[in-house]
């Protein structure tokens, strides 16, 4: 049955989602921290490879062993580490999205730290000048509109320009039990999207690594002097439960399920909710008919500077219980909160922004969205592109797959 496009069409769905797995919850296996091994914790693996060596740490928030910090971890093992990098919302990860972040010197650690985000997304030789290995260490949420695998791929580039090792310490994928969404056209390369891979592509940010050297992606075809450290007990089955949140707006594991589908908002005029304690588990905007919800976005330095509808009441959809099970259980992206939300919207030459293409890859979603095409027939257009992806993935899995 095709879905229909009303909003109250969707509120039924997701009482009838509810419903229904709260009575047959997912049964993939969850995990957590304690469960696992990542990349990072295997110090004995890659310390032989930093001992009487100058290193330079790609590292956030996320970046624990355990309960301690790898860069202070490192430090305490008297390491030689010459600067940190640090991607999108910073060192400390208290940086709302798109902020620009000045390079500073750390207060806990004292190291200089060089932000690859804004005008500098790359390494340049004199960041890496004197520097034997790169360390990476970033946990991604596995979707191609998220920043970190862009940054991945600048620092490969500099290393393979700068012939300096770069070891990827490997971390679960929050979203690596499914592949989904739309494939990239190279014309639409950007910052929140550069390769030929869907929106959600299913592997984690070591797979994606060697992905990128195997099929020749980096710039002039560069290959990376690349080791991955693997995570232990873990395959693509698995959920795996974040420990520490990737960035302000993705709070919690319903934020991270949502993220894929609610994130084509951030290029329409709909809010996500940035600028209230609920981002990415809400959409909405002022005058909506058919919400049932009300919320006012607020500025929030480091987490919603100036957000889209600020101090003006939304009327919106609350999609956190919906969020909760649907991902695990269907494990594709949903299309009709967009495609509902644009059908009610009063003005529809103003309801789409520039950036909505980028974040979709190409013209054409925004294309089938105007002109009314079904939800079946969008992801139908999608499965060529789609398959050639999944083939390609196959060559790059270092876990079993789901």
């Amino acid at each position: 049955m095709k879905i229909r496009r009303n909003c109250f069409f969707i509120l039924l769905v997701f009482c009838f989602v509810n419903d229904c797995f709260s009575q047959h919850p997912s049964t993939l296996p969850f995990k957590t921290s304690a469960d696992i091994k990542v990349g990072a914790d295997q110090v004995d693996e890659f310390l032989p490879q930093l001992k009487n060596k100058t290193v330079a740490i790609v590292a956030n928030q996320t970046s624990m062993i355990r309960h301690t910090h790898l860069v202070d971890s490192l430090v305490a093992l008297r390491i030689k580490i010459k600067c940190v990098f640090a991607p999108e919302h910073g060192f400390r990860g208290n940086a709302s999205a798109g902020h620009k972040i000045a390079t500073q010197v750390d207060e806990g650690t004292g190291l200089f730290t060089i932000s690859l985000y804004g005008k500098h997304l790359k390494p340049t030789a004199q960041d890496l000048k004197n520097v034997d290995v790169v360390l990476f260490d970033v946990q991604d949420v596995g979707v191609r509109f998220y920043t970190y695998i862009s940054t991945l791929q600048y620092v490969m580039e500099a290393c393979a320009e700068q012939n300096i090792s770069l070891i990827v310490l490997d971390r679960p994928n929050p979203n690596g039990f499914y592949v989904d969404g739309p494939v990239l056209d190279k014309k639409y390369s950007s910052f929140v999207g550069m390769n030929p891979v869907p929106v959600v592509y299913g592997l984690t940010i070591g797979e994606y690594a060697t992905m990128l050297n195997g099929e020749h992606w980096l710039n002039q075809g560069l290959h990376c002097k690349l080791t991955v450290v693997t995570i232990k007990n873990y395959t693509h089955k698995d959920l795996y439960q974040l420990p520490v949140k990737p960035s302000p707006n993705l709070p919690d594991m319903t934020s991270v399920y949502l993220y894929p589908s609610v994130c084509f908002f951030e290029g329409t005029r709909v809010s996500v909710g940035r600028g209230t304690n609920r981002p990415f588990k809400q959409i909405g905007y002022p005058g909506f008919k058919d919400g049932d919800i009300t919320f006012t976005p607020k500025n929030l330095p480091g987490i919603a500077d100036h957000p889209m509808y600020e101090d003006t009441l939304c009327r919106g959809l609350d999609l956190a219980e919906f969020g909760k099970m649907y991902v695990p259980n269907f494990k594709m992206i949903y299309l009709f909160w967009l495609k509902g939300m644009y059908d009610s919207f009063p003005s529809k030459g103003k309801f789409f922004t520039d950036f909505f293409d980028k974040l979709a890859g190409s013209d054409q979603l925004r294309k089938q969205i105007c002109d009314g095409k079904d939800e079946e027939d969008i992801r139908e257009s999608w499965e060529e592109e789609l398959n050639k992806y999944k083939a390609i993935r196959k060559k790059y899995l270092l876990y079993n797959d789901f």
